[in-house]
């Protein structure tokens, strides 16, 4: 299991989400917590560390720490 990481940020950009975007992001951040690589694609190319979550509103821009089992949020993109 990997832990989440993100900065004040992106804290806020999440908070200020629509509470239905919101709840599928916490839902596809849990599932990129338990299996990273299959729950995300990659971000360019595909080098296992930078992925991509892809919902249907909201896409999230990660870093895998694989030795530190960590997820880094980078970005997160609202679509609606």
């Amino acid at each position: 299991m990997y832990a989440l990481k993100y900065d004040a940020t992106i804290a806020a950009v999440w908070d200020a989400l629509p509470q239905p975007v919101s709840e599928q992001l916490n839902n596809g951040l849990a599932a990129a917590c338990e299996d990273p690589l299959t729950a995300t694609v990659p971000y360019g190319e595909d080098d296992g560390i930078m992925r991509m979550l892809v919902l249907d509103e909201v896409f999230v821009v990660i870093y895998l720490g694989h030795q530190t089992k960590t997820l880094h949020i980078y970005q997160i993109d609202y679509l609606g």
